[in-house]
């Protein structure tokens, strides 16, 4: 174990032996326990991104590491070459907690985007009758699920997509939060699915209309179009529910899951749907030789009772309200919105006129003890574990309010 306590030893070696597709903030973490982080010179910083939602339960939860432990002594992964005994109840559980028939691990999140496009395909040859090679997928413009070249196909911006091509055929993107454009679109009956996240992450927190899942929904089974619900970052009590789609009372065709599935320890991704449209797969049609491992599955389901037992969602909405009256009670000029639900928000920040952005505020927030990341120029994402107290809330806000008021000047 490195003993070394000079942050900037540890950016070398990053900046010299790893690929440059990230810009961090120059803070080198050694350890985290709930809602605080640790650099490598023992300065403490509370957490307002949680590994973009990944570590919704806290950091280093003891139950689900003594899971991970507890397992790992036994067995940890045999491909899905064989059964193993802790798949099936994993599947047993998270199917009967969220209500779909069956399920199908992966490991990360842009993997469960690219199953459920696969099931969506199978599903309209199959079941829809759409004629072979003829399926469309629909995305949301500003949509984010990842960075293959699937993903990337779908994506708007010109930082994934330049020097990338050429791109998947089959999709059309239609604008988020946009009904009529929405339907306008699913009267070609070639339509096998749209896929969507409640609320846009990466494009900064962008929470749409009252009523806009709810009309996906409906038009999803007006025209006979599967609703994929990339609940990756929104679910898992992040946004106040077990789901995003429950605020509406929406229950997609096929879910998407991953994140904090794994509660911060270990990648672990799901997709869920009814019997008749998982049904479309057949043996090696899909799958992942770490998919399903035991290892995971131990993990999933730990993480997964973890929110549940400590009603998680429930304090995400709770404090989540706190925390947006609290942002709106900043005198600032600076602060030009805030939106949000539960503990996924964000604040836009007005240009600077000395050409600071976003960045440079999480810059003086680190310096100031709490750890968040900008998206796009000028917001700033703000998204604690689900395990912050009243006490660890109020001390975040002091640590932004008294930021701004620094950066204003």
């Amino acid at each position: 174990m490195p003993t070394e306590t000079n942050p900037q030893y540890f950016i070398d070696l990053e900046n010299q032996y790893g690929a440059n597709t990230y810009s961090p903030l120059p803070v080198v973490i050694e350890r985290g326990e709930g809602v605080f982080l640790w650099d490598v010179q023992g300065k403490q910083y509370i957490d307002f991104l949680s590994a973009y939602s990944a570590v919704n339960q806290g950091h280093c939860h003891p139950m689900i590491i003594a899971a991970i432990l507890e397992q790992s002594h036994r067995l940890t992964l045999t491909s899905r070459a064989f059964y193993n005994n802790v798949l099936g109840p994993f599947e047993r559980y998270i199917t009967g907690l969220f209500g779909f028939d069956r399920v199908l691990p992966m490991n990360t999140g842009v993997e469960g985007g690219e199953t459920a496009i696969k099931l969506a395909r199978k599903w309209a040859y199959t079941r829809k009758g759409v004629a072979e090679n003829q399926a469309k997928i629909v995305f949301a413009s500003g949509n984010f699920w990842g960075r293959t070249i699937a993903a990337i196909s779908t994506s708007q911006d010109s930082a994934n997509t330049k020097d990338f091509g050429p791109f998947v055929p089959g999709f059309t993107i239609v604008p988020f939060n946009d009904l009529m454009a929405l339907e306008a679109v699913f009267k070609d009956s070639s339509v096998a699915a749209f896929m969507v996240e409640p609320i846009q992450g990466e494009a900064g927190v962008v929470v749409p209309s009252d009523g806009y899942i709810a009309g996906v929904r409906r038009l999803c089974t007006q025209y006979n179009v599967l609703f994929i619900a990339d609940e990756v970052q929104t679910g898992l009590g992040r946004t106040g529910k077990m789901l995003c789609c429950e605020h509406e009372l929406v229950k997609p065709d096929i879910l998407i899951l991953g994140k904090a599935l794994g509660g911060g320890m270990f990648p672990v991704s799901a997709v869920l749907a009814s019997n008749e449209i998982m049904g479309v797969l057949r043996p090696g049609q899909h799958g992942s030789t770490f998919g399903g491992n035991p290892l995971a599955c131990a993990v999933a389901t730990a993480s997964l009772k973890v929110l549940v037992e400590e009603k998680l969602a429930d304090n995400a909405a709770f404090m989540g309200e706190i925390f947006r009256k609290n942002l709106r009670n900043i005198q600032t000029e600076i602060i030009t919105d805030i939106r949000g639900k539960g503990l996924l928000n964000a604040i836009d920040i007005k240009p600077f006129g000395n050409g600071k952005t976003a960045y440079d505020v999480c810059l003086a927030l680190k310096n100031n003890g709490l750890l968040a990341k900008q998206t796009r120029t000028h917001t700033i994402r703000f998204a604690p574990p689900l395990v912050i107290t009243a006490q660890q809330l109020r001390s975040a806000t002091e640590i932004i309010s008294h930021t701004i008021a620094e950066i204003s000047k």
